[in-house]
């Protein structure tokens, strides 16, 4: 099991910048990729960013040039740095960790509302 905590988000003017961050416990081997994901309302939850254990990165075309996904601490820490926000980007930010293995199982944090508005 794997359990993930959140911090960051909140309010941000358009242009602002915001940083997540999420840190990873319990069974913090078995994973293969940490990744963010956003949902507005009862949309479909969308992957944001993603890095894999060794270091490669994905990022949604959206956010391209304008975000940065790190992985740290030994690889249980992942922020999401976020610059030129946009009204677009406002959602709430799940972290997301996936294990290694046949079987990729996965693990959410509790999500953090990000909202960018003047």
């Amino acid at each position: 099991q794997v359990q993930l905590v959140e911090s960051g988000g909140g309010l941000v003017q358009p242009g602002g910048s915001l940083r997540l961050s999420c840190a990873a416990s319990g069974s913090i081997s078995s994973i293969r990729t940490m990744g963010w994901y956003r949902q507005v309302s009862a949309k479909e939850r969308e992957l944001v960013a993603s890095i894999t254990f060794d270091g490669s990165t994905n990022y949604d075309g959206s956010v391209k040039g304008r975000f940065t996904i790190s992985r740290f601490n030994t690889g249980n820490s992942v922020n999401l740095q976020m610059n030129k926000l946009k009204p677009e980007d406002t959602a709430v930010y799940y972290c997301n960790a996936e294990s290694f293995g046949p079987v990729r199982y996965s693990y959410w944090g509790q999500g953090t509302q990000v909202t960018v508005s003047s």
